[in-house]
């Protein structure tokens, strides 16, 4: 926040008077850097900008927050805008971003099973599998995970609030000693010290200088929050177990829901923690973290030169910036160029349509679906209405209870838009006291509806769906018994609390119940294209589990991430990309193992043409409103890791590419050593595994090239289909390709064209600026290597 809103009224002219030398965090961003300097050179020359700008050396110097020296070259700097705007001038600085701390958020077990990693870990301890095996559909490749060794020698850097270092899942028994690549440090800090890296925890670092200029010097009883690489809220330890979890026999929420093995993608992968997201001083947990961009790019720059093989990144813009202003874009490129595989999360804002982050195309952008676990409760109402709803809550009813619809117990003065939404102290305790309180989700957090009811001395609450929320559940410990429900039974119960005189209702204890069909299903929460930066572009790449996943947790916050909740869990069931997000890093770092001389594009490419596109029913993914998803909310599909190990056919692109692709949308003098041509190609030419064309005018002709990775037989002959989108015609040429080796690559061309009959039916289903979805797809005797097509017409 802007200090001119914090002071009073009275000093607000003076303020604005002087307002041009108020300083701001700003990243002064060079691109690539030349190599012909030392790492103290480098900030040398930074602090030789700083001095060109500032009345003295000794400010200067005092201005400067990091400088970034092993790959991205450029700083962050305390500046006025005056100071920033001098430096944008100069020919050599590609863009001045300025900070805030609204400007990034975090996007926030069965899950492997569901996709076909059902294997246990190799290290000596026989381990009944599961009784609840997945569908027989998913099991392909059964030793996909000892092909791949669990993981082992791959780093994964996991960028988020740090890690709690006791939790089972980051045990080092039986692991081997750390790779002889990795450069980085195990950084001490409060709570936080040497021992607690381990053969697992090979390293961590913390990054605070972004968010000490905003927030003031780190306060713990306002933060509530460790200066150290330890993880104060849950978020972090969750994303990382996700990803690189040991398995964990036994785990489950609070309650014993979702019992069973708790384990990440890739168990034996080391993990590198890059601490750069922070609590909200004074502000319940639950609110999510604070991410500065400097703090970021700073952990991003040191987790290159560290030596990772993968970045997880389960944090987003609040709104779609330009590569050049994206913090994240800029260091996840320069990481592809040190063939680092940057995965992030697509964000938590829909299902409104353009509202993704990470929509870079060097970067693999994740979805969020659901899983076929579900953890089923019951609500029966007094006229004999039973329905089956989900629930997590250890909390119990002995018998009915009067039902009250929360928008007829409220205090006076509330809003009437927020009356049914069981805000903080909203509700009558003496029209709530013993009774089961219907409240709607739209405003407020879920588990404080529930502590609303409570403090109000309620028995029960139904947690109703609104209409954007569709049918997906997220699991919650909340704090009295709870039955969440679907737009639908809302409808019905608030009916029958209007004619009936005595209205009352009776929640049973949930249960975990696997094999929940169909699944997966697209979550309403996951952020949907299109690609609001560059529209050519189709995001996001792949979806993967998001909805109520288990994994391990801080031991410093609760499962409600509340203050007054005193309850402590090992492991918490937790919801959004953020969690998604992760599971695709574990099966990247699985494929780098298996795969360690695949570019990022290669395994972009494998994940997306092998993902499943229909559900455990063999129909399509469905959407929240019960039609199949688009590519919009799931990408290529729902991934499928066993099968990416042999995609038959990939499509990859290199560092150059990716510059020369940024001629288009403007992204430009990246790298010294290369230049724009005279004619810059359209971006929809990028070797990218789908295809967007917005506006098209009759015809559009897409380049590609692809190249043989199949294994076996190095001779193949693949075959070319497609159901083309609404309204236009999809072609090949050639529409056969054969090889004879390994490694042969391909050209050609995806030809579409508006359709010519203009029958009514075309323009009505068609209608200009719609997008209309299909695909296509290149099929050998064993591998189908299939693409998605996005078109709207002009």
């Amino acid at each position: 926040m802007k200090l001119t809103s914090l002071v009073p009224l009275l000093f607000l002219v003076p303020l604005l008077a002087s307002c041009s030398e108020q300083k701001q965090v700003y990243i002064v961003y060079f691109g690539e850097h030349k190599g012909d300097k030392a790492l103290h050179e480098i900030e040398e020359h930074h602090h030789s900008y700083l001095q060109s700008v500032k009345e003295s050396e000794e400010e200067a110097k005092s201005s400067l927050l990091y400088s970034y020296k092993h790959s991205i070259n450029g700083f962050a700097a305390e500046l006025t805008p005056d100071e920033a705007s001098k430096l944008e001038k100069l020919e050599e600085v590609i863009s001045v971003i300025e900070s805030h701390p609204r400007k990034y958020e975090t996007h926030t077990t069965r899950s492997w099973e569901f996709v076909g990693l059902e294997e246990e870990e190799t290290d000596g301890d026989e381990v009944q599998r599961h009784k609840n095996d997945v569908d027989d559909r998913f099991r392909v490749g059964r030793k996909f995970l000892k092909q791949a060794k669990h993981g082992d020698g791959i780093i994964v850097g996991v960028l988020d609030s740090g890690v709690w270092p006791e939790s089972k899942s980051f045990s080092d028994k039986g692991m081997g000693p750390v790779p002889e690549s990795w450069k980085g440090i195990c950084q001490t800090g409060i709570a936080f010290n040497s021992s607690h890296c381990n053969r697992k925890i090979i390293g961590a670092r913390y990054y605070v200088k972004g968010y000490e200029k905003y927030y003031g010097a780190f306060n713990v009883t306002a933060n509530r929050d460790f200066l150290s690489p330890r993880d104060p809220d849950g978020h972090g330890s969750h994303t990382a177990s996700t990803a690189v979890g040991r398995r964990v026999i036994g785990a489950s929420a609070l309650g014993g829901f979702a019992m069973g093995s708790a384990s990440g993608g890739a168990p034996l992968a080391r993990l590198a923690v890059y601490k750069a997201c922070w609590a909200k001083p004074n502000q319940e947990k639950v609110d999510g973290n604070v991410c500065l961009q400097e703090d970021m790019l700073a952990a991003i720059d040191d987790a290159i030169g560290d030596g990772v093989h993968v970045i997880s990144v389960s944090i987003g813009t609040t709104d779609p910036l330009p590569y050049s202003q994206d913090g994240i874009a800029i260091g996840a490129l320069h990481a592809v160029k040190r063939n680092i595989v940057v995965a992030a999360s697509a964000g938590n804002s829909g299902p409104k349509p353009g509202t993704l982050s990470n929509p870079a195309p060097w970067i693999i952008t994740v979805g969020a679906s659901t899983l076929d676990r579900a953890f089923v409760g019951g609500l029966v109402l007094g006229n004999g209405y039973t329905v089956k709803t989900e629930s997590i809550t250890a909390f119990k009813m002995d018998k009915f209870a009067p039902l009250v619809y929360a928008a007829n117990v409220t205090v006076p003065g509330i809003a009437l838009n927020n009356t049914s939404q069981c805000l903080p102290n909203s509700l009558k305790p003496e029209l709530v006291n013993g009774k089961v309180v219907l409240c709607l989700r739209g405003a407020g957090s879920r588990i404080g509806k529930g502590m609303e009811v409570k403090r109000a001395g309620g028995v029960g609450m139904i947690l109703g769906n609104s209409l954007a929320n569709g049918n997906e559940i997220p699991s919650d410990s909340h704090f009295v018994a709870t039955a969440a429900v679907t737009p639908t039974v809302v409808e019905k119960i608030i009916d029958y609390i209007k004619t009936d005189k005595n209205p009352i209702a009776f929640i049973k204890p949930g249960t975990t119940v696997y094999k929940n069909q169909p699944a997966p299903l697209m979550t309403g929460f996951s952020s949907r294209g299109p690609n609001v930066v560059d529209p050519n572009i189709l995001k996001p790449d792949i979806t993967a589990p998001g909805l109520n996943i288990l994994a391990a947790w801080s031991g410093a916050d609760s499962p409600s991430k509340l203050w007054v909740d005193q309850r402590v869990a090992d492991y918490n069931i937790y919801t959004g990309t953020s969690m998604s997000c992760p599971h695709v890093s574990g099966a990247i770092a699985l494929l780098k193992a298996i795969h360690p001389k695949w570019s990022s594009a290669a395994i972009r490419s494998a994940l997306m043409t092998t993902a499943w596109m229909t559900n455990d029913e063999k129909k399509p993914i469905q959407d929240t409103n019960g039609l199949p998803a688009n590519p919009f909310a799931l990408g290529s599909g729902h991934f499928r890791p066993t099968k990416a190990a042999d995609p038959g056919l990939i499509y990859d692109a290199s560092y150059r590419a990716y510059l020369l692709y940024g001629c288009s949308v403007g992204f430009t003098n990246i790298d010294p050593t290369f230049k724009c041509p005279t004619k810059t190609p359209p971006g929809y030419n990028l070797n990218y595994p789908s295809i967007a064309i917005p506006n098209l005018n009759k015809t559009v002709t897409v380049k590609r090239t692809v190249t043989n990775v199949g294994n076996g037989n190095a001779t193949s002959t693949y075959i070319f289909s497609a159901q083309s989108p609404v309204g236009v015609s999809v072609k090949a040429k050639p529409s056969v390709l054969s090889f004879n080796r390994i490694g042969q690559k391909k050209r050609f061309k995806i030809v579409v064209t508006v359709r010519k009959e203009k029958s009514h039916k075309r323009m009505n289903e068609t209608e200009k600026g719609q997008y209309q979805f299909g695909w296509f797809s290149w099929t050998d005797d064993y591998h189908v290597v299939k693409s998605p097509i996005a078109v709207s017409l002009a």
